[in-house]
């Protein structure tokens, strides 16, 4: 491996919001990764520093064609130039696209359990939460299509927000899937807002599909937001982009974004972005190959060590969906005592709606060294509890 990702870097100096927790603990939660960027990220940035002046900055043709470049080469999606827009974030293009698609008191469909920041983009715009809940059958989630027909076709109902690969369960829809929600939101009228930013993060050998890129109905019913900062760690250089092959949706995002003031670059964003891109795809493979292991070795340390729990399957994301119903308490409860008994912190799945409540949320993305600490924990708060548990039923 030529790229290091065993190197434990220290990040509480940094003001990182991950590690703005009490001393001695360990946080698998918010979602950005433990690892330097690329070498070539980081020279990109260099460069640009080294410069010494950092004024109001132009998106140039590069950073379009680096888009073109990645989407047709990774994901064999060929996407022209005119459907491109920058924007400052996926969340705050999301939360512009609801504003602009959709009217106060109006509903928005999603299908949970979600990414929770969803839910902020839509209650803090006054719309409402049109809740879908996926199907959890043997350990897999499905979409409940019945369901869904019957949440696009209330008259209120005007948005999709869509999540391919899905944030916090880690599947990649198929394309039989992805044609079959185009089909219900092109029939009753629903704009579909796909966030892909997961969508370089699968496991080795898989392969994700654009929504836009399954059919006609897809590609021009759709707003698509992708970015580089989850599979390059790039989150807080606010960097993204929005897809829209409709030339009318397209012309009111743009509106939308514009009005907002998230259409323009800071003044690293755009070297970043055309470095990830262009320059780390050798990176981003090996970083893949890395992270695959270190999810392989915590369902097999969990499967072994405390059969409890159970790893649910997870083809994409550095994230982990574990299964706490076991133990016999709901995951708010034992996040909670996991961090009061171990320091260890993960996410409770109650945050992200559907049968959340019933699992954790764990972030892998980590040097080998800190995934095993984070086993031994987990491993140490959950004996704890069982212990606590038959002392309080005898």
């Amino acid at each position: 491996m030529l790229n290091d990702f065993d190197t434990i870097i220290e990040r509480r100096s940094t003001y990182a919001s991950k590690w703005q927790v009490n001393e001695g603990e360990l946080p698998l939660s918010i979602a950005d990764m433990d690892f330097k960027c690329s070498k070539k990220i980081r020279d990109a940035i260099q460069r640009r520093l080294d410069n010494g002046i950092f004024g109001y900055t132009d998106v140039p043709d590069a950073w379009y064609e680096a888009y073109m470049y990645w989407w047709e080469k990774r994901h064999n999606f060929k996407i022209a130039k005119d459907w491109l827009m920058f924007c400052t974030g996926v969340v705050p293009a999301i939360s512009s696209t609801v504003r602009k698609i959709t009217t106060p008191a109006e509903k928005v469909v999603v299908l949970t359990p979600v990414y929770n920041i969803f839910f902020n983009s839509i209650y803090n715009n006054g719309r409402y939460i049109n809740e879908c809940k996926l199907k959890e059958i043997d350990g897999r989630y499905e979409i409940d299509f019945i369901d869904l027909e019957e949440k696009l076709k209330d008259p209120q109902t005007t948005l999709l927000i869509f999540c391919n690969p899905h944030n916090p369960i880690g599947k990649i829809y198929t394309k039989e899937e992805l044609a079959k929600v185009g089909e219900l939101c092109a029939k009753h009228h629903v704009t579909v807002l796909s966030d892909e930013i997961h969508c370089d993060l699968v496991d080795p050998g898989e392969h994700y599909i654009p929504f836009a890129s399954v059919d006609d109905t897809c590609k021009y019913n759709s707003i698509t937001c992708v970015a580089p900062s989850k599979a390059f760690n790039l989150a807080g250089l606010q960097s993204s982009a929005i897809i829209i092959p409709n030339k009318d949706l397209y012309h009111k995002i743009n509106r939308a974004i514009n009005t907002d003031e998230i259409a323009e670059p800071n003044a690293f964003a755009i070297d970043a972005t055309i470095a990830a891109f262009k320059e780390s795809e050798g990176w981003l493979d090996e970083l893949r190959a890395y992270v695959y292991e270190n999810k392989c070795y915590i369902r097999d340390y969990i499967a072994h060590n405390i059969p409890e729990l159970k790893v649910l399957d997870s083809k994409a994301t550095y994230l982990l969906w574990i299964d706490t119903r076991a133990l016999g308490h709901d995951a708010g409860y034992i996040s909670e005592y996991i961090r009061k008994t171990s320091g260890l912190i993960l996410s409770d799945g109650d945050h992200y709606r559907g049968n959340g409540y019933d699992y954790l949320r764990m972030n892998t993305a980590y040097p080998k060294k800190i995934i095993a600490e984070a086993m031994t924990r987990l491993k140490k708060s959950i004996e704890t509890l069982k212990e606590e548990d038959h002392e309080k039923n005898n």
